[in-house]
């Protein structure tokens, strides 16, 4: 098969989400009171929340570790595909977004799955090994400050089981990944992990062009 030449532009992806399973009420309720945000981009598209929840159901995950909470959209999307003794750890900075985060869980009926933990990503995942959470995660999602990526990502193999999986997001940086001349940092971090894992005999992994970019990396 030759390079694929398919551009997805916005009816090509509003042609995928209709042929998604519907959006919960919920779900759509937080996606649009996130639009008008200042920061609305950092939330996950409906269609990358319809592959999370494919991804949990397919690894059957029961334990879910987050980097980057934002308002929630995808904690919630992971949560609802999770059993009903599922238990997911999400992790951000901000108490304002966090709480737009908690009323869209209690909505959804799933607060007893969720633990939130505020503080500092690198700080946070530290904690966690010193409890003794050392590979007892099904799925790992990093989706926080791009420059601290790498770090996730080492702790992150840590923490995720054997056979777990590590799913990175924005691994495409709008596509500026692509450049080479590129000095933004939250570029050349992802340049240089995206790199990194390429070559990362501790895990199977591929990128694929699902939103701005995911990385698959399963723990061997």
């Amino acid at each position: 098969m030759t390079r694929a030449s398919i551009s997805l532009d916005p009816t090509l992806l509003d042609y995928i989400v209709a042929h998604c399973p519907p959006e919960h009420p919920v779900l759509t309720e937080l996606r649009e009171k996130t639009r008008v945000m200042p920061r609305a981009s950092m939330q996950v598209a409906p269609e990358q929340g319809h592959f999370l929840a494919f991804l949990v159901k397919l690894c059957q995950a029961r334990k879910i570790l987050e980097l980057g909470t934002f308002t929630g959209y995808s904690s919630l999307a992971m949560a609802m595909a999770m059993p009903p003794e599922g238990k997911l750890v999400t992790c951000d900075m901000s108490e304002d977004w966090t709480n737009i985060a908690a009323d869209a869980w209690r909505k959804a009926g799933v607060t007893s799955k969720i633990e939130l933990r505020l503080g500092p990503g690198l700080a946070t995942l530290a904690k966690l090994e010193q409890e003794g959470m050392a590979s007892a995660f099904d799925i790992v999602f990093i989706d926080a400050n791009k420059e601290d990526y790498d770090g996730y990502y080492e702790s992150s193999l840590r923490l995720v089981k054997r056979g777990g999986l590590i799913i990175l997001d924005n691994m495409f940086r709008g596509g500026r990944v692509a450049d080479p001349a590129s000095k933004d940092p939250t570029v050349t971090s992802i340049q240089a992990l995206n790199a990194k894992i390429a070559r990362d005999e501790r895990v199977e992994r591929v990128l694929i062009p699902v939103g701005d970019g995911v990385m698959l990396a399963q723990r061997r």
